[in-house]
């Protein structure tokens, strides 16, 4: 009978021993799931947001917007050149005229 006490003593400081772990386990599932919230919360207003500036909150379509919007920002960035370039030669051209 003794060694069935000493059996249910040990358990008992075992499970002691467990619930801090039991307790910080739980704490931090709690916090988790709080940050799932938030971080669902943010991502809802982050698609809202897109759909409401890009008209989709697709990310395929939305890098696709943004490569044509480089690619255009690159077209006319040259075009830019080639009309400062064209009113340069002009300007030399008016100059040497004198």
């Amino acid at each position: 009978m003794t060694s069935l006490t000493r059996l249910e003593s040990d358990n008992l400081r075992r499970l002691e021993e467990m619930r801090a772990t039991f307790e910080k386990l739980r704490a931090e599932r709690i916090r988790a799931e709080g940050e799932v919230e938030r971080l669902t919360r943010e991502l809802e207003q982050a698609r809202e947001l897109a759909r409401a500036e890009f008209g989709t909150d697709d990310e395929d379509r939305i890098a696709q917007l943004i490569e044509n919007a480089l690619s255009q920002n690159a077209k006319l960035v040259d075009e830019f050149g080639a009309a400062l370039r064209d009113i340069e030669a002009r300007l030399k051209q008016l100059g040497g005229e004198r």
